[in-house]
């Protein structure tokens, strides 16, 4: 599904990743040179203030009878080559912008208007549309007599404010964000209050002159702070027009007349931005320890026998267990700690991830320790794993899967599009040099290719999986030679004839049909021997989906309450929107289908499939949920840990170095309040981290992003 949930909205859906300034790209507070005289604060260094915006106009309001109206296009860029447009008209006070963008099957068409006062403050704001999935959007904004009223489908609320706040649109153009960063700029403290609720901040970290050979154009590397997670940087001009953003290789956005490779040069430098905030973070908030770790009163979860072995202790040497039980070695110790009362299980596996190089923030304090990542650029994926293995940044282990579709108007232009079979071999030609041990398929592919291509890949000695093609059924993609299938509708689909899975049929056929379909019929019964007999893997993606249909406007998500009073404000409302837009009359046809899509996890592991456990989402939280999930479906929690440590390295190749806790293993161990075996909400109550030699402690990372600690870490100290 390609992040579906991924950051933005943090979710808010790919769209926003660059009008809202939601791209990878995070900023380094240390880089900030102030070569020109902006006033901006650049000492500022905490991320639990900065975050995601772009702002997007490109003149100053003015209220003079005499100026014009003026326009400008930007461009807006996905990898390979124009993902849509975004316009921005400015007339004295008023501005009107219109987003036009699509990719694979989303497509976002929305219209902002608003009208600022002489001092730049926004007092009237208006947001119409239709979001990435077809939910309609419907959002307004007003100031007047000291009072602030905002009004969608989503929530409602008024605050008493003097006019010196912005307000945040869930999804918004980004049109008012210009006016932010230029308030930003002009207040003594570089920080501006938000609304509904929040602080906004602002550092400039670096400047550039463009050329294109018609002019020249100096520009600024400036961040908001307040809006996510981590920080998140555009490009504006010495008046704090916007300018240009990267979104970490997937989406990018310039002005018309200016090319790819403008953008290219902008991309580079806010690379070295997000690499050396993210360094500066790991380095505040990894403990390495030089030397032997004990670890004493353990009890710990044997996954592949589902038992809890109680009493013991574990020494760590050299990013490995050494020695594991209730006799061991008496050597000079570095660093002891006491695990009484926790329950230690193996680091976690995200099965499927599209990794930005600030997610590491999410999973580790989740105890994600291992990520395959099921499609990205070539470049950010190799970047984030060379420097997760160097501990540049936090993270965990990368396994990589080389990304491929069809050339098409609804091809996910992301890794290599191809427009033949040979240019598909060549394709998996590269990727076997490159290193992936995987190949990904999307939903354009052509049904004929998958069985030569399926031969190819085996030839090299990968795997093949995907989404199911266009017009082709998943047993005839196993019969084909599909090693694997990504996400749980693509079962169900297969009973519902060829349809055309580029399209959101594939989301709405299902939450429409699923729950009418017998899973005890004769049809499905032997779909599912023929998965187990091929060994076929099945990453469900569980939670996206359940997510997906039970996303109601004005609703907290049922797949987030747990963690939505941990969420920065900002963040946790986005988990309030529809995503599909799902009439009154359907939701019983959908709510129907979202318990069919559990009941089909279970069917298949008690038949013997292998399942694994993938996000598709927001790191860290969504694998949790992912696993919860399965435990209300029925799967007993030790099956459940087992699908989520072992059995995942296993599939990847690695079971004989990780997946569980084991002499010899590499000491990937999580600490957990509780115990999952028998609660498996417990999993979000983890105290302490170990990746090899690195202590995390889960309170200190997530205080530094922004996110309620779940429980108080060990005392490393």
């Amino acid at each position: 599904m390609s992040k579906m949930f991924k950051k933005p909205k943090v979710t808010l859906a790919v769209a926003a990743m660059f009008v809202l300034g939601l791209s990878a790209c995070d900023n380094s507070s240390e880089q900030s040179n102030n070569k020109n005289n902006l006033p901006v604060d650049a000492k500022s260094n905490n991320s639990q203030e900065m975050a995601n915006s772009n702002a997007n106009s490109d003149v100053s309001p003015d209220n003079s009878e005499t100026v014009a109206i003026e326009s400008l296009q930007y461009n807006i860029f996905n990898k390979e080559d124009t993902a849509g447009t975004y316009k921005v008209e400015k007339d004295g006070n008023f501005v009107k912008a219109n987003l036009s963008m699509g990719w694979n099957n989303r497509r976002i068409e929305s219209e902002e208007t608003l009208e600022v006062d002489e001092q730049g403050f926004v007092v009237k704001q208006q947001v119409k549309g239709i979001s990435a999935f077809g939910a309609p959007i419907d959002e307004s904004y007003s100031f007047g007599n000291g009072v602030a009223t905002w009004n969608s489908l989503n929530e409602s609320g008024e605050a008493e404010t003097d006019g010196k706040a912005f307000y945040v649109p869930i999804d918004g153009t980004g049109a008012s964000n210009e006016f932010l960063v230029k308030a930003l700029a002009k207040d003594p403290d570089n920080k501006i209050d938000l609304l509904p609720s929040g602080t906004a901040s602002l550092v400039k970290l670096d400047s550039v002159t463009l050329n294109n050979g018609t002019q020249e154009k100096k520009v600024h590397l400036i961040g908001i702070a307040g809006f996510g997670f981590t920080p998140d940087f555009a490009w504006y001009d010495d008046d704090y027009n916007f300018f240009a953003t990267d979104g970490g290789g997937w989406f990018g956005v310039i002005p018309e007349g200016w090319g790819r490779e403008h953008l290219e040069q902008l991309s580079a430098i806010q690379k070295r931005a997000d690499n050396d905030y993210l360094k500066d973070l790991a380095q505040k908030l990894t403990h390495t320890v030089d030397g032997v770790i004990l670890i004493n009163n353990v009890n710990y979860v044997d996954v592949e026998k589902g038992e809890l072995v109680k009493d013991q202790s574990i020494m760590v040497r050299d990013g490995k267990i050494f020695a594991l039980g209730r006799k061991i070695p008496r050597i000079a110790v570095a660093k002891t700690i006491d695990a009484k009362g926790k329950t230690l299980i193996p680091g976690l596996w995200d099965m499927h991830g599209h990794l930005q190089k600030s997610d590491g923030l999410l999973n580790i304090p989740a105890g994600v320790t291992n990520v395959r990542d099921m499609g990205n650029t070539h470049d950010n994926i190799v970047d984030i794993e060379r420097m997760s293995e160097a501990n540049e940044i936090m993270g965990g282990d990368v396994y990589r899967s080389g990304f491929m579709d069809r050339e098409s108007p609804y091809a996910m232009k992301m890794g290599k599009t191809v427009d033949s079979l040979e240019a598909a071999k060549a394709a998996v030609d590269w990727y076997a040099e490159q290193g992936y041990p995987q190949i990904k398929t999307y939903s354009s592919m052509e049904p004929e290719w998958v069985k030569p291509l399926a031969e190819h890949i085996h030839s090299k000695g990968m795997k093949l999986s995907g989404h199911i093609p266009a017009f082709m059924t998943a047993e005839e993609a196993v019969d084909a030679g599909f090693d694997e299938i990504q996400h749980i509708n693509m079962l169900f689909l297969n009973f519902m004839g060829s349809i055309d899975t580029r399209k959101r049929l594939r989301f709405t056929m299902v939450g429409e049909q699923a729950g009418e379909l017998d899973l005890n019929s004769k049809e499905v019964e032997d779909f599912i021997a023929k998965l187990k007999t091929k060994g076929t893997v099945i990453d469900a993606t569980l939670s996206v989906f359940k997510s997906l249909f039970q996303a109601k406007a004005g609703r907290i998500n049922p797949e987030v309450a747990d963690i939505y009073d941990h969420l920065p404000v900002t963040v946790a409302r986005n988990f309030k929107t529809a995503i599909l837009d799902i009439k009154d009359e359907e939701r019983a046809a959908y709510d129907k289908s979202t318990q069919a899509l559990g009941a089909m996890v279970k069917k298949l592991h008690d038949s013997g499939v292998k399942v694994v456990a993938g996000t598709d989402g927001i790191a860290g939280f969504t694998l949790h949920q992912e696993l919860i999930d399965y435990a209300q479906a029925g799967i007993s929690n030790a099956d459940v840990l087992k699908i989520a440590t072992i059995d995942s390295a296993n599939v990847v190749g690695a079971g004989e170095t990780n997946g569980s806790i084991a002499v010899g293993k590499q000491a990937d161990l999580v600490f957990v309040d509780g115990n999952p075996l028998e609660d498996m909400q417990a999993l979000r109550n983890i105290s302490l981290v170990i990746k090899g030699q690195n202590l995390y402690k889960p309170d200190e990372i997530y205080q530094a992003i922004g996110v309620k600690p779940f429980t108080q870490s060990i005392d490393i100290q």
